[in-house]
């Protein structure tokens, strides 16, 4: 049987996920007094990290009620003990000369040290945070990385929705004349897109989604009009409208660059079923985002809740806009009416939202735990679509393989109500275009 080790947690790893302290199995975790001052420094953050820290707290606060911190309490049954280390029990030949002492990570990465000197279990340092790990295993500190949340490799193994798929001249035939074409043993995903390919004829195809093999490919939704004004302009686009109109889809995910039309489809075809009398589904347009800024933070801002997330949703209003023929007047009419609604994450615990369409944007800088509390809150007859770019992400804490909208794309790929999109080609502008290619 192999002895238990001892984790050092960095503050990182528990901004990140709160319940990272439940996936040591038997192991104990080690927790430094300067990861608790850190902790409380973000508690009060009106965003996600600041929710991460609040309940790591709590947590903290319940196992503390159990026994003392400072001579270790069981975590839960079957898990190892979480115990306080304090700094004035560092020895200072457990921190090299080059490091500092006021600075925290090095603080934690010297307390690690020195309860790897005094225990003759292996001690290993756990952070998300790159340079912490770079500089622990500079000083011969093992150390890794928080990767319980890691879904794939990398983001070249993401799902992409979509395959190609070789098959006789005559299939092709008879899907354009719409008749009845299976697929059998191309071991392909539910609410997968396909492209036919003539064996014949290379240039000779059809665009199809798979349902499964004893349901007939369906043809993708067409409208000469388009989707309120918005017509496809790749296949990638005409697969992710056909599952943003397809009722029975209601969850879909879409990753791609920037300017391939993954939030203007999504908004187009929720303006289509909301606003629209003839095609009306849904009651009202929920939308939001990650409240992450690009760069310094501005710090707080004023005003009604609305106020506060206008500037992080300007995109979509700009969409939203562009979609209503630049008409202000009507956009703030709808606002008001609660047709259309700006809803901030940080406030979604607890809704149960029924017959709506949400459209949660810049979805690759949410984390698992995040996306799972938005989704969750989904009633009946509700759609709701994530998209993102996960080569794009501004939180610190994620990354392509461990964001939620890369988890929900992995989690999803099975489920029937569910479709994903991945766009390729950006058609904002050829500037645009060229910059999200070149730079």
């Amino acid at each position: 049987m192999s002895r238990k080790k001892i984790y050092v947690l960095d503050t990182s790893v528990y901004l990140t996920n709160a319940d990272a302290i439940y996936a040591f199995k038997n192991n104990d975790i080690y927790v430094p007094l300067k990861v608790f001052e850190e902790i409380d420094k973000h508690k009060k953050r009106q965003d996600l990290v600041g929710a991460q820290a609040r309940k790591i707290i709590r947590i903290w606060d319940e196992l503390r009620a159990k026994g003392n911190l400072k001579k270790g309490v069981r975590i839960r049954q079957g898990l190892g003990i979480i115990k306080s280390v304090s700094a004035a029990d560092i020895d200072r030949d457990d921190l090299p000369q080059d490091l500092d002492i006021k600075i925290p990570d090095h603080l934690i990465i010297a307390t690690a040290r020195a309860v790897a000197r005094e225990s003759e279990r292996k001690v290993i340092l756990v952070s998300r945070d790159i340079n912490m790990r770079v500089i622990a295993d500079a000083i011969g500190l093992p150390c890794e990385d928080f990767q319980n949340q890691q879904i794939v490799d990398d983001s070249d193994s993401i799902y992409t929705g979509f395959s190609e798929v070789l098959v006789d001249d005559e299939i092709i035939d008879q899907f354009y004349d719409k008749k009845e074409v299976y697929l059998e043993g191309e071991n392909l995903k539910t609410n997968e897109y396909v492209m036919l390919i003539s064996n014949a004829n290379e240039k000779k195809t059809a665009l199809g989604r798979f349902i499964n093999e004893h349901t007939p490919i369906r043809q993708l939704y067409k409208d000469r009009k388009g989707v309120w004004g918005i017509k496809p302009r790749n296949k990638e686009q005409s697969f992710l409208i056909d599952a943003l109109m397809d009722p029975d889809i209601e969850v879909i995910t879409a990753i791609g660059k920037a300017g391939s039309g993954k939030t203007l489809c999504a908004i187009a075809a929720a303006l289509e079923q909301t606003l629209d009398e003839r095609t009306s589904i849904y009651t009202r347009l929920i939308v939001s985002r990650p409240v992450q800024p690009l760069g310094k933070d501005i710090g707080f801002l004023p005003g009604t809740m609305e106020e506060k997330m206008s500037p992080w949703l300007m995109p979509i209003q700009d969409n939203l806009q562009t979609l209503m023929g630049n008409d202000k007047v009507t956009l703030d009419m709808y606002l008001e009416k609660g047709t259309i609604e700006i809803e901030a994450i940080t406030y979604i615990r607890g809704r149960s939202i029924g017959k709506a369409f949400i459209i949660i944007d810049e979805a690759q800088n949410l984390t698992t735990h995040e996306l799972k509390t938005i989704i969750t809150r989904v009633g009946e007859g509700t759609k709701i679509v994530l998209t993102g770019d996960v080569e794009q992400i501004d939180n610190v804490y994620i990354d392509a393989t461990t964001n939620g909208l890369t988890h929900a794309v992995e989690k999803f790929k099975d489920f029937e109500l569910a479709a994903h999109v991945t766009l390729l080609k950006g058609e904002r502008s050829r500037v645009a275009t060229f910059a999200a290619q070149n730079l």
